[in-house]
């Protein structure tokens, strides 16, 4: 066995006739280290210097092109030829907006790009002695998040506790429109859970997208809702078995009001006498628009004494519609025209025996008026059976995922 750094000052004879050769005895050598500068050439190991940098900035209140330009590092050769000549594409750039821009150590610049619509992008470049502008889409990245909440007070109202997007919550209230009535028939203590995709561009958040799912629990009563399309494209919200939850009529003719009168007898605001009233007043700011609740034809458009400027849509068999107290009504909207469900025909207004703006709103059977409130809407078609297992495969982790929810919502009540 050698033993290294053990100093012999025996010559090397001298110690094997010192020591002997039996095979038992350890020869002990040294060995000496001599260190050596090791060369390295560091101009060639080191990275060379960037000719540009990369700059993000916002778009502040108060803020001028040419301030914001400067913040990012353009030279004022540069900022002025680009408030020349690229006038018209800046123009698009918003108060708030994140603008990046690639910029050399000179100020010159080489790209800038910036948001210029709700998924368009504006990218200003170098090319040449000048600059030229395109307008592209945003690449979009979409994900899932599950939320929950309880009414307290009224949908907006829940929504806003739990963070939960203005446009989410009137797909809520759109898709459930033919079940539910959300100007009357809310509770407190009523449940909502939602899945919903948030589309993002480059890790921002874009805007809220579509509601993939929702349960609403009104009165005890849970309703369940699924979006699916089918290899046409073509989509719509089913219950988890595949029922439609599309009426053949909407619930109500405007999207978050109240309800001022019900349905049946009342003192009338003008005569001061008993009534029957043949409908429903919803009050609501004047100019509200005002939807159709079924596809029809318009059987009556124009002035009609108490009812002020009034609608009348027929609808399939022996179903029709009224509006009435209108400010205006749609332009589009004239005797024998077709409407769709969901079409603005009108605006709220207080035309006629109308103490203040409101809409009044009549639901005809066979021409006799009856509570919309109350009568039973036909659904539209459900998922054809050959799309029946393409559903039941999209539908099965949404509704998972509902019920993931709903189980936490048990807390909420608390």
């Amino acid at each position: 066995m050698l033993r290294l750094g053990v100093l012999l000052t025996l010559p090397l004879f001298g110690a094997i006739a010192a020591f002997g050769t039996a095979p038992e005895s350890q020869l002990l050598l040294t060995r000496t280290a001599v260190p050596e500068p090791l060369k390295f050439d560091l101009g060639a190991s080191l990275v060379p210097p960037p000719t540009s940098f990369f700059r993000e900035e916002r778009f502040q209140r108060g803020d001028t092109l040419a301030k914001l330009l400067s913040r990012i590092g353009v030279n004022e050769s540069d900022t002025r030829q680009l408030l020349r000549t690229q006038a018209s594409a800046l123009r698009n750039l918003r108060t708030g907006a994140i603008v990046n821009a690639e910029v050399t150590t000179n100020g010159d610049l080489i790209s800038l790009g910036y948001p210029s619509g709700r998924e368009a992008k504006t990218t200003i470049s170098r090319e040449g002695d000048g600059f030229k502008s395109a307008e592209s889409r945003l690449a979009l990245d979409s994900h899932s998040v599950l939320k929950s909440g309880v009414i307290r007070s009224s949908l907006f109202a829940a929504s806003d506790a739990v963070g939960l997007p203005d446009a989410v919550a009137i797909q809520i209230a759109e898709v459930f429109a033919g079940d539910i009535d959300f100007h009357r028939d809310l509770r407190k203590g009523d449940l909502f859970s939602v899945v919903y995709e948030v589309l993002y561009h480059e890790g921002r958040i874009v805007r809220a997208g579509r509601l993939l799912a929702a349960e609403f629990i009104n009165a005890g009563k849970t309703y369940r809702a699924i979006w699916f399309a089918g290899p046409d494209g073509k989509g719509g919200y089913y219950t988890p078995e595949g029922k439609n939850l599309r009426k053949a009529f909407l619930r109500s003719p405007l999207e978050f009001s109240r309800v001022s009168s019900g349905f049946g007898m009342r003192m009338h605001p003008i005569m001061q006498k008993w009534r029957a009233h043949s409908g429903i007043d919803y009050a609501a700011p004047n100019g509200t628009r005002v939807r159709s609740v079924a596809d029809g034809i318009v059987e009556f458009a124009g002035r009609q004494g108490g009812y002020g400027n009034m609608v009348v849509v027929r609808h399939n068999g022996q179903y029709s519609t009224a509006y009435a107290h209108l400010s205006s009504i749609a332009k589009e909207v004239r005797p024998r025209a077709r409407v769709s469900q969901g079409v603005t025909i009108g605006s709220v207004g207080q035309t006629g025996w109308a103490t203040g703006p409101h809409l009044h709103f009549e639901f005809r059977v066979a021409g006799q008026a009856r509570n919309p409130l109350a009568i039973a809407m036909p659904a539209a078609q459900p998922v054809a059976p050959h799309d029946l297992p393409m559903f039941k495969r999209q539908a099965g982790p949404l509704v998972a995922q509902l019920e993931l929810i709903a189980n936490g919502n048990l807390a909420l009540l608390d």
